[in-house]
């Protein structure tokens, strides 16, 4: 790009976006970053999950009823507009830059900066901004917490960040707060947790006003009226949608109340305790949670609306992160956000509330020590993606560093993919999703991954699909270990036609089967 060029672009993104350099700057590495991203395989089994259902919904075939996972539905329908991994990848990778721009406007809210001194410096005010957006920018793009991956965590931020904007910057009337609820209930339609983001726009309600009276608490809750009616229609219509499409009970069920249940399902162990017993963990967070935004309120007259603002959104989100504790690192992305503002003041602020910051920042570093959540290696990520674009490392040697099962599931998707016609289904018995991602083929049944079939259906379910629907191919994949009446079935209606990497492919010979009719009868 000339100087001429370059300087008009950057001439244009200031004068029309009031992006200032550095951050125009930011937001090219961030997409050199994610470069790599569109390279990966079809490997990542939340992706391949997903994508399928993506499928399902340009097929028409109706979410929940027709074809199951446990989240709200955005996510499916981004899936299903994207219809491949590089471009659901592209698409996160311009989501992932509005969103950082999004903060940026959201740091600038919080702390706005002054005009320059007479010695020509500017307020540490405009540190902080710079480097809560960078810090915010890297850790949603970089593997270190699957910034690199598409997950609903990193497509939710954008429209909580779009509602505290309005809170922040626009008058409080019923129009705006309404809007803002809004995007509230789009975050959430993205994933359920992010509805604990919605706390801190309250506390920061309550804590505002100097002295409380009958009217300043009426203004307070109508406003929660009005933020709560933004936020429940979105979802009041989805639930009038999928009542139209007849998947009433199966939405309400899959994309709520098994995420209820989701909360305990990392300790299986602990279903059959009582009540306090099995909850104790969740609740002591939630003690914990509710005694900090406690401080908040009593500490009002001394602590900055800011201060208090991020950290009670950093509290909710750490409950959040923790509701399952699972330790998945993908999940602590919903705290990014007040992390980098506190990080920010620690940074550059030089008062109170500089020392202040290291109380919920160390809560922070708890969280994840405690619950021993993962973390994937960055410079490797970036290294043998270099390896490869240099050509220091061949496709397939790529390809075997995201797991040794992904040529062997590019392989059997191939073999699907000449067989088979795009409405014919297939059925894969072990790591399905992948293979049914790649080769764009659907189930008999509305189970698209093996957990799915262990956690919400059964064997007599699996039968019975296969029987209704009988599947062009089944494929076994190696260590899946086949139930003995799905071996039967094989062997009376299906052919072994070809063996993959140790996979097992077997065609249907024929529409009469036989063997098993009254399965489960």
């Amino acid at each position: 790009m000339s100087a001429r060029n370059k300087n008009w672009l950057l001439g244009f993104l200031n004068d029309k976006l009031h992006t200032p350099t550095w951050l125009f700057i930011l937001l090219i590495i961030v997409f050199i970053l994610r470069i790599p991203s569109f390279f990966e395989p079809y490997s990542y089994g939340d992706e391949m999950i997903y994508l399928t259902l993506g499928e399902a919904i340009r097929r028409g075939i109706p979410l929940y009823s027709g074809i199951h996972d446990n989240k709200p539905p955005l996510l499916y329908i981004l899936a299903a507009i994207a219809g491949s991994l590089f471009w659901f990848k592209a698409i996160l990778a311009i989501w992932s830059l509005v969103t950082i721009f999004l903060f940026w406007k959201l740091s600038i809210a919080m702390f706005p900066s002054g005009p320059e001194t007479l010695k020509g410096r500017r307020p540490k005010k405009e540190s902080l901004q710079k480097i809560s957006t960078i810090i915010f920018a890297l850790l949603i793009t970089i593997p270190l917490l699957e910034g690199n991956i598409i997950n609903a965590e990193l497509f939710m931020i954008a429209p909580t960040i779009i509602a505290f904007l309005i809170i922040l910057t626009r008058e409080l009337n019923f129009k705006n707060i309404f809007t803002a609820g809004l995007f509230f209930s789009f975050a959430t339609l993205f994933k359920i947790p992010a509805i604990f983001d919605i706390p801190a726009v309250i506390i920061l309600w309550l804590v505002i006003p100097k002295k409380y009276s009958l009217v300043t608490l009426k203004k307070i809750g109508l406003r929660v009226i009005y933020l709560g009616l933004g936020f429940i229609i979105p979802i009041a219509l989805t639930f009038v949608w999928y009542t139209l499409r007849g998947a009433f009970k199966e939405y309400l069920i899959a994309a709520y109340l098994q995420n209820v249940g989701y909360l305990s399902s990392f300790r299986p162990g602990d279903v059959a305790k009582p009540f306090l017993e099995r909850n104790g963990p969740l609740l002591l967070r939630f003690g914990i949670a509710s005694l900090g935004l406690l401080i908040m309120f009593l500490k009002r007259r001394k602590l900055s609306p800011q201060f208090i603002f991020i950290t009670s959104w950093l509290l909710m989100t750490l409950f959040a992160v923790t509701l399952s504790e699972r330790p998945y690192p993908h999940y602590l992305i919903q705290s990014v956000g007040p992390i980098s503002l506190l990080l920010g003041i620690l940074f550059t602020l030089r008062n109170i509330e500089q020392l202040l910051v290291i109380l919920p920042l160390t809560l922070t570093l708890y969280v994840p020590v405690y619950y021993r959540f993962w973390h994937y290696p960055t410079l490797p990520y970036y290294t043998r993606f270099v390896n490869f674009a240099l050509g220091k490392i061949t496709k397939d040697q790529y390809l075997s560093t995201f797991g040794g099962q992904v040529q062997r599931n590019y392989k059997i998707a191939n073999y699907i993919l000449s067989l088979t016609k795009p409405e014919e289904k297939v059925f894969i018995w072990g790591d399905s999703s992948p293979i049914y991602a790649l080769s764009r083929r659907l189930p008999p049944g509305k189970y698209v991954a093996d957990y799915h079939i262990k956690d919400f259906s059964n064997l007599v379910e699996v039968m019975n699909n296969l029987r209704n629907s009988p599947p062009v191919l089944i494929v076994i994949l190696p260590n899946s270990n086949p139930f003995s009446d799905l071996i039967i079935f094989l062997r009376n209606n299906y052919g072994l036609v070809e063996i993959i990497d140790s996979a097992q492919i077997w065609k249907l010979l024929g529409p009469n089967l036989r063997g098993l009719n009254n399965y489960g009868q």
